[in-house]
């Protein structure tokens, strides 16, 4: 962008036209025309008087010239700051603001530095939701396209388990239909992720009675947990409780994905422990597992942890995990 006028110079240019050239044209008319009053020159105090005048003259018009400048410089500048401030107030991107081309001093060009970011910037967020939005249909195709091959493998195997066959196959066989499954609820957990991150589960927050929501939650996985022969250890308050603004779906969903956890990853320590912390309002799961350094764990629970940590921060929850050898616990409390 080329500059073509300056906005410090033209304020010397005016400034220097009101300071400087009232003398000049004093000067000049004192030395080839000079001062008479009827004929006869002024006397030293009428030319004392003339110059203060003058003076006053000049010290006035500086301050004057000054204020409406600065003033009009304010202006500008409030106008370009509101502009900027605009994005941090409405979460979006400023309009342009108006640059005058003809005029295009150091303030213009900033302006147009400034609209120039702008478009660089919705260029690249319209770039990102493009390929945002390829990447979820992506997921969601290759999710779908995926469980035609599975279900077909499912039934050979059902076939082949009406075969004699040795003890050593079949239990091969059920070892490929656990992978089976486990590939099918894991190509449903990153659908589900993928649907949350794309807005496509709603968020209808409601102070929900966080001490009933975790003991209906624990009742429905009560029966799981007793299949596997868990040591269930539950310290759940009746008459005392506390409530969160969160979306009660989402709340039962993040309860979900940790107990299914326990089951999957942690079923060989056959322990649970689930506590509502009413005074430090926290909910608190623990399990005597491998852990989450864990290659089984890791690998296993990754997409569910990051559904239920995306979930936690939009209801302005967090979770702090804590894992070693011998188990993992889990505290949520407000962020």
């Amino acid at each position: 962008m080329r500059q073509t006028q300056s906005l410090f110079r033209r304020f010397l240019k005016v400034h220097f036209l009101f300071i400087f050239l009232p003398p000049i044209v004093l000067i000049f008319f004192s030395a080839f025309i000079g001062f008479a009053n009827h004929g006869e020159q002024l006397n030293t105090l009428n030319l004392f008087y003339f110059t203060l005048l003058l003076f006053c003259f000049i010290m006035v018009a500086f301050v004057v010239i000054s204020w409406l400048f600065f003033l009009r410089l304010r202006r500008r500048l409030t106008c370009l700051q509101e502009a900027m401030s605009f994005s941090a107030n409405h979460n979006s991107f400023p309009e342009p603001i108006s640059v005058q081309s003809d005029r295009m001093d150091e303030l213009d060009q900033l302006g147009g530095s400034f609209n120039w970011m702008i478009q660089q910037l919705e260029d690249s967020r319209k770039r990102e939701n493009e390929e945002e939005l390829l990447r979820h249909r992506l997921i969601a195709n290759l999710s779908h396209d995926l469980r035609t091959p599975l279900t077909i493998l499912r039934g050979h195997i059902t076939r082949l388990n009406k075969e004699s066959i040795s003890v050593e196959g079949q239990s091969s066989l059920t070892e490929i239909n656990h992978t089976i499954t486990r590939v099918g609820e894991l190509m449903d957990d990153l659908l589900s992720y993928t649907l949350l991150t794309s807005g496509k589960y709603p968020f209808e927050p409601a102070s929900i009675d966080i001490g009933r929501l975790v003991r209906a939650s624990v009742a429905a996985w009560y029966p799981a947990f007793e299949e596997k022969e868990f040591q269930f250890d539950v310290d759940l308050p009746t008459e005392e409780t506390f409530y969160w603004e969160a979306d009660p779906k989402w709340m039962t969903r993040v309860l979900d994905n940790l107990f299914q956890n326990i089951l999957r990853h942690a079923a060989e320590g056959k322990y649970a422990n689930i506590v509502v912390d009413v005074e430090k309002e926290l909910i608190m799961v623990a399990d005597r597992g491998p852990g989450m350094d864990n290659s089984s764990y890791e690998g296993g629970a990754g997409i569910g942890l990051s559904t239920s940590n995306y979930m936690l921060s939009k209801m302005k929850l967090k979770a702090e995990y804590n894992s070693n050898e011998k188990g993992m616990s889990v505290a949520i409390g407000r962020a």
